[in-house]
C-alpha cells in the first residue's frame, strides 16, 4: 500500500505540473511553434518533460529508495533537462546537445558505476563478449546513442510517451520476475509520472491537437533513464535480462533511427541530418492519421517487447535472439526503403485512365505529390478553403482541385493533420481524352 502511494503521487503530481505551468508556458518561451519540419496546429507548450523530472524526482526524494547509487541518475536526468529547456528556449547547435548527453552519460558510469562491460552470451560457445577497455567508451556510445534514438521518436502527438512506457512494462515484468523490487518500484513511478503527461500529450479522436509536448527537455531525459535502467539491469553476477533483450525493448526507436541514418548516408547526406523520413512519416503520406499512427507503431513496439520477454523467460539462446533481432532489422529496413521508393513514384507520376472518361462525367483521382511539396499543398487547401467560404470556386484549365475528406469530421480536423487530402477533378464534359494530364500536377 505504500507503494501504491508513490505511484499515485508521481501520477498526481505530473499531471498537477502540468496542468498549472501549461498556461505559464508562453512567458519563458518555452513554445513550440509550426515550422517547415513542425506541422502541428498553433503554438503548444513545452512544459512535458520538466513535469516528469520533477514529478519523478520530488517522489524518488520522498520515497525510501533514493541512495548515494541513485544520485548519478537523476544529476544525469538534471544535466539533460537544463540543456534541453535551454534547446528549447534558444535552438541550440547539435554540440551542446551532445556534450550534454556525453556528459551524462559520464556520470552515470563513473559516478553511478553503470557500465556495459559485456555484451551477453554472443559468442556460438556461449561465454560472455566482454568489451575490456573499450566498457566505458562503449557505453557511452550507447547510452547516447539510446538518447537520440528516443528524441528522434517524438515526431507525433503520444508517440515517444508510448514507445517509453512499452520499453518500460518490459523492464517492470522482468524485474518483478525476478524479485529485483528497488528496481521494480522506481520503474512504476517513472511509468505513472510518463502515464500522466499522455493524458495531455495523445491525441485521441475527438482531441484534435495535443495539449502540450515532451520538449527536447522530455526526450532527452526519457532516453537517458531507459539506457540507466537496460544497462544496469542487463550486467553483473546477477543480472535481470540479457543485453539482446534490451534491444528487443528498444526495437522500434532503434529501428528508426539506425535505419534513417543508413538512409541518408546511402543518399550522400549527413546522418544527422534533419528530414520528414522516419516511420511515422511513411504511416502520414499512407494516408494513416497521427492518431492510428501513433497506435499502430505503439502496437509494433509491444510486439517486439513481447518477443523479447518470450525469449527471456523461455531460455533462448542469446546468440539466436541477437541474430533474430539483427533479421527482424533488415526486414524493416527492406520495407522502408521499398515503401519509400514506392511513394516517391506515386508522388512523381499521376496516371489518368483516359478511356474511361465520358462526356458529363467527373474522374477523381487522389492527388500526391513530390517531396517538399507538403507545405504548398497545406497551403493550397487553406486558400481553397477560403475562397469556398466565399462562394467562390478556384478553376484551372479543364482541372480543379478540391478538399477531399471522407467524412465531415475529418474536414473540421484538416488543420490539425499532417497532410491535407485533395483530389482533382477532371470536368469530362469539357475536356477530350487526348487533352488529359498524364504527368504530375503541382498546385503551384
Amino acid at each position: 500500500m505504500e507503494n501504491l502511494a508513490f505511484y499515485v503521487s508521481a501520477f498526481s503530481l505530473s499531471a498537477l505540473l502540468i496542468y498549472t505551468c501549461k498556461n505559464q508556458a508562453a512567458r519563458v518561451g518555452l513554445i513550440d511553434r509550426p515550422c517547415e519540419r513542425k506541422r502541428h496546429c498553433g503554438e503548444v507548450p513545452l512544459i512535458g518533460g520538466l513535469a516528469i523530472f520533477a514529478a519523478y524526482a520530488i517522489v524518488l526524494f520522498l520515497s525510501p529508495l533514493v541512495a548515494s547509487h541513485y544520485l548519478p541518475l537523476l544529476a544525469g536526468g538534471a544535466v539533460l533537462v537544463a540543456m534541453g529547456v535551454f534547446d528549447d528556449i534558444k535552438v541550440l547547435t547539435s554540440g551542446p546537445r551532445f556534450l550534454a548527453q556525453i556528459s551524462a552519460a559520464v556520470l552515470m558510469c563513473a559516478w553511478g558505476g553503470v557500465v556495459l562491460r559485456d555484451l551477453g552470451a554472443l559468442s556460438f560457445d556461449g561465454s560472455l563478449f566482454t568489451l575490456g577497455s573499450l566498457a566505458i567508451a562503449f557505453t557511452i556510445f550507447a547510452t547516447v546513442g539510446v538518447i537520440n534514438a528516443v528524441n528522434m521518436s517524438d515526431g507525433i502527438d503520444g508517440l515517444c510517451g508510448s514507445l517509453t512506457l512499452v520499453t518500460l512494462t518490459g523492464l517492470a515484468v522482468t524485474t518483478y520476475a525476478a524479485g529485483a523490487s528497488e528496481s521494480f518500484i522506481m520503474i512504476i513511478i517513472l511509468m505513472s509520472a510518463v502515464a500522466a503527461f499522455l493524458v495531455f500529450n495523445i491525441r485521441f479522436p475527438k482531441r484534435a491537437r495535443a495539449l502540450v509536448f515532451l520538449g527536447d527537455a522530455g526526450s532527452t531525459f526519457l532516453g537517458f533513464t531507459l539506457a540507466w535502467f537496460v544497462v544496469s539491469l542487463s550486467q553483473g553476477e546477477h543480472r535481470v535480462i540479457a543485453p539482446v533483450t534490451a534491444l528487443w525493448f528498444l526495437a522500434m526507436p532503434l529501428f528508426d533511427t539506425v535505419g534513417i541514418m543508413i538512409r541518408r548516408i546511402l543518399k550522400g547526406r549527413s546522418p544527422f541530418a534533419a528530414d520528414r523520413e522516419h516511420f511515422h512519416h511513411a504511416f502520414q503520406l499512407a494516408g494513416f492519421s497521427v492518431f492510428r499512427t501513433h497506435v499502430t507503431i505503439t502496437v509494433l513496439a509491444a510486439v517486439f517487447m513481447a518477443i523479447g520477454l518470450a525469449g527471456q523467460f523461455a531460455g533462448a539462446p542469446e546468440i539466436v535472439m541477437f541474430y533474430l533481432f539483427l533479421g527482424a532489422f533488415c526486414v524493416y529496413f527492406w520495407g522502408m526503403m521499398r515503401a519509400w521508393k514506392l511513394m516517391r513514384f506515386l508522388r512523381r507520376t499521376m496516371h489518368l485512365e483516359k478511356e474511361t472518361v465520358q462526356a458529363g462525367a467527373e474522374v477523381v483521382i487522389p492527388m500526391l505529390f513530390r517531396d517538399g511539396d507538403i507545405e504548398d499543398l497545406r497551403s493550397f487547401y487553406l486558400k481553397q478553403r477560403d475562397l469556398r467560404q466565399n462562394g467562390l470556386q478556384q478553376t484551372g484549365r479543364h482541372l480543379r482541385m478540391e478538399p477531399h475528406f471522407e467524412s465531415d469530421a475529418a474536414a473540421e480536423s484538416a488543420e490539425s493533420e499532417e497532410i491535407m487530402p485533395l483530389k482533382l477533378v477532371v470536368n469530362a464534359a469539357h475536356t477530350s481524352p487526348t487533352e488529359l494530364p498524364s504527368k504530375s500536377v503541382s498546385p503551384k
